[in-house]
């Protein structure tokens, strides 16, 4: 409890772990909540909750809510299944495909992720999951980094169209992007430019949190 009220003025590491995938990984107190970040970045609950919170917002609480299948790719700490979980009050299929297994075990041991009856977690690439499953999804939530890098993969043709294969019609894709330089800004515009085409609808929310935007993508047919 004392570690609780100090954070409300200083962060307060708890534990510190390294991981061949994410490197260097903290659970930390940071002002009253419990966070999981990397040497440069959120991974999980904190600010990224905040960010991806506001795109499931801008999608529908209620539209998500009557979902039958949704699809994480990133899960980290497990921040945006909680919040469809615990404030959407979604009860359908969730597939949670992260990469480090380090990063599971902080999420089942302090966020309680594998309590979570709903919820699948694979232990795998993202690149490879999505080129083998014969899934389809209502939802796809993209929130891959390797702490404020992004994988080229998520940007190329390929992928998207492979992403879209796996959408539902009447489904949406959320991405989590981060936009540092100008380089990336156009890398994004390229991306919304791509997509932006029958059977999809694209739309961005830039600035999230200073350097996130998200793209959000619904499919028509």
């Amino acid at each position: 409890m004392l570690k609780k009220l100090l954070s409300y003025f200083v962060p307060v590491v708890i534990h510190r772990k390294k991981s061949a995938v994410s490197k260097d990984l903290e659970i930390s107190w940071n002002n009253g909540q419990l966070v999981l970040d990397s040497t440069n970045t959120n991974y999980s609950y904190g600010s990224l909750q905040r960010i991806l919170r506001k795109g499931l917002k801008n999608i529908g609480f209620d539209k998500i809510k009557a979902m039958q299948s949704v699809l994480v790719l990133g899960v980290a700490g497990g921040s945006v299944i909680k919040t469809l979980v615990d404030e959407i009050k979604y009860g359908g299929k969730i597939t949670g495909v992260e990469i480090d297994p380090e990063v599971i075990q902080l999420a089942n041991k302090y966020f309680s992720l594998d309590q979570i009856p709903n919820l699948k977690i694979v232990i795998g690439d993202a690149f490879e999951f999505v080129l083998k499953t014969h899934e389809k999804y209502d939802l796809i939530i993209i929130d891959i980094f390797q702490d404020t890098a992004m994988p080229n993969f998520l940007f190329e043709k390929f992928f998207m169209d492979r992403i879209g294969q796996l959408l539902r019609p009447k489904g949406n894709i959320l991405f989590n992007t981060m936009t540092l330089d100008s380089k990336h800004d156009q890398r994004n515009e390229r991306y919304l430019v791509e997509f932006n085409n029958k059977p999809y609808k694209v739309k961005a929310i830039p600035r999230v949190e200073r350097h996130n935007e998200l793209i959000i993508i619904e499919k028509s047919a």
